[in-house]
């Protein structure tokens, strides 16, 4: 069972997430979030957005402070702030912008990218980790495997990466708790880091054809209508074994003392409501038994609770919003 971090339980907020977001969080959500019972909120975010000039040394100070606002936010309604570069200096699945140089192979980008981590380290000395963790990087790809400049990352390269940016942190954080998703897009844990004494983050979207179904971004238009069980998964049909075969690993690394958590989860607005829920039950009822928790993608949105656009919900209204309370309610009993 995994006992070194709590179990954390909540969502993605969207709002440093692209080159073009604006960083102004909503206060709603975090009122919402905790009267829900929730505690966790990961914040996939965006160097670009704080920096000026295309500069990576260059900060601009105004998007900082929307950082510290969401920090203060957290720490005002009870909810964990997981700071998460979802672009990196170097590297970001999101390819909205081809990044100057190579994270996994340039030391120019290792040199930017932990300057930023030991920015926001020295920026946040003090705040304890029960409210303020640092993921490193937003899924790290298949060693070995992907598209040009980026790859390929080697298991080496990557350990490297995080050993350099969890040193450039405890430099002047000693106890900052420091978070590293897994490799293959979160899927695949990285024991030879278990020595660092930082956690591990896993995913919840597997099989990939209940959670991307129709979803662009990963060509999932083509794709057989969701069923659970009975998901597609690249040829293959996945049942509740399967899902248990493919978080082993995950609880194998728990069970070694790491600290796990499921950083992202979820399925995207077109697969069926109640294949979401069935399948994700089924998630839940695998990982709550060894104390790993999970932030679903995002709060509003797609893969939400509120706001998902799903057609096949008896959407609840919500000050003005769409509350998905079935989807809610499942959350709620684990």
């Amino acid at each position: 069972m995994q006992t070194v971090l709590p179990r954390w339980r909540g969502f993605n907020l969207l709002e440093m997430f692209t080159v073009k977001s604006d960083g102004n969080f909503r206060e709603d959500d975090f009122r919402w979030m905790r009267d829900w019972g929730f505690d966790f909120a990961r914040i996939p975010a965006c160097y670009t957005l704080w920096i000026e000039d295309d500069d990576p040394y260059k900060l601009h100070e105004p998007m900082l402070e929307k950082v510290d606002r969401v920090v203060r936010l957290g720490q005002q309604y009870g909810i964990h702030i997981s700071l998460n570069f979802h672009r990196a200096p170097g590297y970001s699945v999101n390819r909205e912008r081809d990044e100057p140089f190579n994270l996994w192979k340039d030391q120019d980008a290792l040199d930017a990218f932990c300057f930023h981590w030991q920015t926001f380290a020295k920026r946040y000395r003090g705040i304890a980790s029960a409210d303020l963790s640092f993921d490193l990087v937003n899924e790290p790809p298949n060693p070995g495997e992907g598209r040009p400049p980026h790859y390929p990352m080697t298991r080496a390269d990557h350990e490297r990466v995080v050993r350099a940016a969890v040193a450039a942190i405890r430099e002047v954080d000693l106890n900052r708790l420091v978070i590293a998703d897994g490799m293959g897009y979160g899927r695949i844990p990285a024991p030879e880091l278990n020595d660092t004494g930082i956690a591990q983050s896993c995913r919840a979207y597997e099989p990939m054809g209940v959670s991307h179904y129709k979803a662009s971004w990963v060509n999932g238009m083509d794709w057989p209508v969701p069923q659970w069980p009975g998901g597609w998964h690249y040829g293959e049909t996945w049942g509740r074994a399967e899902l248990e075969q493919a978080y082993q690993p995950w609880i194998d690394l728990a069970a070694q003392g790491v600290g796990v958590h499921c950083g992202e989860a979820g399925a995207f607005s077109y697969t069926p409501h109640a294949v979401v829920l069935a399948w994700f039950r089924d998630v839940l009822d695998i990982l709550t038994p060894h104390n790993i928790g999970y932030a679903l993608w995002n709060f509003r949105g797609a893969f939400g609770i509120v706001d998902s656009g799903r057609a096949d919900v008896a959407y609840e209204d919500w000050h003005g919003h769409k509350l998905d309370r079935a989807f809610l309610k499942l959350l709620q009993a684990f």
